[in-house]
């Protein structure tokens, strides 16, 4: 029975260790490929209402809009082209569950514009779960939810797209994302105390900048499949700072976890010139001149967005102090437990 009401809430993601290892095939081809990441308080929020309209209404709280499309509109042609502009994910959305009309969405991401936390594929996902609660399906498939809004989200950046973001949205908690033929085994990982010593020891960071995804992991995914030595030592790298990292994690040697995520950073940060921007790049070289308890780790693709510093607890005020002179914002969140 369907609904007239729905709102559902879904966390983007702050990828710990091993983003772009989520890319198919890669995950596959390199040796003990694990992505770890976590739900955040930052929500990506869908309010699904019913209207009385032979068409759908849908209000962005993000880029501040109202567009109302005609049920007819939702054809094959306008689906392929540019018609739905920045809502076309939405829109294909909507069409996966033949929905065009009726139905007024009201979207908000919860993360800055291009922050490089996965906030279109949280949306995404987040999306699908209240269509299904609101054509009266609570116990959809999480899992294959999160492998019809990937192809989606691929079709529509026209470029691989890593499946990491997406879990911790319908999963949350603290997830290790380990690749197997055909799936993906998701452990979690979530305990008050791995949440209180993340919570303590990352900060993270908006730097004003935005981003495109897309782009930066095109590049690495062509330089992987063009066997360029750097990128497949430092993606080989970074899947063993990854393994070493769900270890840590597993023996609850959280002093040794801290450490491996500003170390992933490092490797990251050699694999394309583009990943930290310039101002960036001055904030690390300050961070390095402090002393080896602090580290950087960009979050996603870079090129902007968002990113990590690893530091002690004690550290807190300082980084907040390095932010203001830098114009960046620290981004308060918490660890959510699992779903």
């Amino acid at each position: 029975m369907s609904r007239k009401d729905v709102l559902v809430e879904g966390s983007v993601r702050v990828d710990l260790l091993g983003g772009t290892l989520d890319l198919v095939p890669i995950n596959l081809i390199l040796p003990n490929v694990v992505t770890l990441n976590l739900a955040t308080s930052l929500k990506a929020k869908v309010h699904v209402t019913s209207i009385d309209f032979d068409g759908v209404e849908i209000v962005s709280k993000d880029y501040k809009t109202t567009d109302k499309f005609k049920s007819l509109d939702f054809t094959p042609e306008n689906l392929q082209n540019n018609f739905f502009g920045n809502l076309t994910f939405i829109a294909h959305i909507l069409n996966l569950f033949g929905l065009h009309k009726g139905v007024k969405l009201e979207l908000e991401s919860g993360s800055p514009p291009g922050a490089g936390l996965g906030g279109s594929s949280a949306m995404g996902v987040t999306c699908y779960a209240a269509l299904s609660k609101f054509i009266g399906v609570d116990d959809y498939d999480r899992v294959q939810a999160i492998q019809k809004i990937n192809s989606l989200e691929a079709l529509i950046i026209d470029c691989p797209a890593g499946y990491q973001d997406y879990y911790p949205a319908l999963f949350g908690g603290v997830l290790g994302l380990i690749p197997e033929p055909g799936r993906v085994q998701v452990e979690q990982l979530y305990s008050e105390e791995l949440k209180n010593v993340l919570e303590d020891n990352i900060t993270l960071v908006y730097s004003g900048e935005t981003r495109n995804s897309g782009i930066n992991n095109w590049e690495v995914y062509k330089a992987f499949f063009n066997k360029e030595p750097h990128v497949r030592a430092g993606l080989g790298e970074i899947a063993k700072l990854s393994h070493k990292a769900l270890n840590a994690i597993k023996e609850k040697n959280y002093e040794a976890l801290i450490p491996l995520i500003g170390l992933e950073g490092e490797e990251r940060r050699k694999l394309f010139p583009g990943i930290l921007t310039p101002n960036m790049n001055q904030l690390h070289m300050v961070l390095k001149e402090q002393g080896h308890h602090f580290g950087m780790k960009i979050c996603g693709a870079g090129g902007g967005g968002c990113f990590l510093i690893t530091h002690r607890k004690e550290d807190r005020e300082y980084v907040d102090q390095l932010l203001g002179k830098f114009m960046m914002k620290r981004l308060p969140f918490h660890v959510e437990k699992p779903l």
